[in-house]
């Protein structure tokens, strides 16, 4: 038995997602030395579900190799959504069914933890010492932190990341806080910033809540950039991602120590797969399948990408692998359901928020909002936001007439809100 109660012929597996960045996968590999270094006696391995190599189920070869029966396998995940509760399972079951000799118990994403937002408050700690030092102090009151999540399909995680943000935003006290997503979700990192711009602040804060840079860190800070070059009264800066923080490798310590304990359980109560999530009904009961397989060990960039490791996803655009003589190789992307997932054709022939005509699918929203905002303001203390109280009357008017005639050959489910007008559709119309 080793210090932490861990028999000897059980070894740790750090599962990744992986990334089409290098440097992002050189990140992760750190991670995953950071805590071996905490578990000396201990095989630990780690694999991805795309893009990098090792793989997962090449990561669970070298630990069966060293002679290990039990896996303590955890997600190196910030939230549960569908990677973490529906692909690595997969991915896990099948090895586990496949090696009859080895035991796979899985354990919990980090999740929201107080070491975690410790972590996130040092990473936001940094950038305020920084931006002070640079450009002259700011007092908070007229700061505004933007917190970006990843953004998924999943309500649960989404709204995790609102939590992170409002945990931030009263433990240091900032004027107002936001919260937008790289992806997937509304609202994206573009139109929440050029939103939190409206407001009046004189700092807003850009914090990552990512473990690891990569495509869409970069993507974050450039939005950032764009934004703030159409607003030179506005000092925006940059706080880093979490990485490698200690309390980062603390928090994936006491993952593990959780199997060990048999505490592991993931947050299944809320999932959209099990329950009636408002708005994704139609996914209760899915089969859980993963559908990485195709791209599993797909390398990350092509050694000659003027990129030189630091992907920004550049190659994804065939204009861009044309004009620098590269092969373009258009592979599944989780912004976005094309171009191997057809969902919907969501032409749209305008722009206005509430008036959507969705091509070949008769969907009618004819939105009536009657708003009666009641303030009553009590301060009982000099921060500028407390104590308000909104009262919203709305009144919905949502004619639906479904008609799906197409053939899904991919899995994803579509998420109902693609077509939201701050959220992944507004990505494919800067490009257009």
């Amino acid at each position: 038995m080793s210090m932490s109660g861990i028999p000897a012929n059980t070894g740790i597996m750090v599962c990744g997602h992986g990334s089409r960045n290098q440097n992002a996968a050189r990140e992760f590999a750190t991670v995953a030395e950071g805590l071996k270094a905490r578990y000396p006696d201990i095989p630990v391995e780690y694999g991805y579900l795309e893009f990098c190599n090792p793989v997962i189920s090449e990561g669970l070869d070298r630990l069966r190799a060293r002679g290990v029966t039990r896996v303590l396998a955890v997600p190196g995940m910030l939230f549960a959504a569908g990677h973490a509760k529906n692909d690595i399972p997969s991915v896990l079951n099948t090895y586990q069914a496949q090696n009859p000799g080895t035991v796979i118990n899985y354990g919990r994403e980090l999740g929201i933890d107080l070491k975690m937002i410790r972590a996130a408050g040092a990473r936001i700690q940094e950038c305020i010492d920084a931006a002070n030092a640079a450009e002259g102090e700011v007092a908070l009151h007229d700061t505004l932190l933007m917190v970006v999540g990843r953004g998924s399909s999943d309500p649960d995680a989404n709204s995790n990341v609102s939590k992170v943000m409002r945990m931030l935003w009263e433990g240091f006290g900032f004027g107002w806080a936001e919260t937008c997503y790289s992806g997937v979700t509304f609202p994206l990192v573009g139109p929440g910033l050029k939103h939190a711009a409206r407001l009046g602040y004189k700092r807003i804060i850009v914090f990552p809540y990512f473990l690891f840079t990569g495509v869409l860190v970069k993507r974050i800070y450039s939005e950032t950039d764009l934004v703030a070059a159409d607003h030179p009264e506005i000092q925006f800066v940059k706080a880093s991602y979490l990485s490698d923080h200690p309390l980062v490798i603390d928090t994936f310590e006491d993952r593990v120590q959780e199997i060990v304990d048999g505490q592991a359980l993931m947050n299944c109560q809320m999932c959209k797969y099990r329950e009636q999530v408002l708005g994704f009904e139609a996914e209760v009961g899915l089969p859980q399948e993963s559908h990485h397989h195709h791209v599993e060990g797909i390398g990350g960039g092509l050694e000659n990408c003027p990129c030189q490791g630091d992907c920004d996803a550049s190659c994804r655009d065939e204009e861009f692998c044309k004009a620098h003589g590269l092969p373009w190789t258009p592979v599944h992307s989780h912004t976005s359901p094309a171009p191997l997932a057809p969902v919907h054709d969501h032409s749209h022939g305008h722009d206005h928020p509430h008036d959507h005509s969705h091509d070949g699918h008769g969907h009618s929203h004819d939105h009536d909002h009657g708003h009666n905002h009641g303030h009553d303001h009590d301060h009982g203390h000099d921060h500028p936001h407390s104590a308000h109280g909104h009262a919203h009357g709305h009144d919905h008017d949502h004619p639906h007439d479904h008609d799906h005639g197409h053939d899904h050959a991919h899995h994803h489910h579509p998420y109902p809100h693609a077509d939201h007008p701050h959220g992944p559709r507004s990505m494919d119309k800067k490009k257009g």
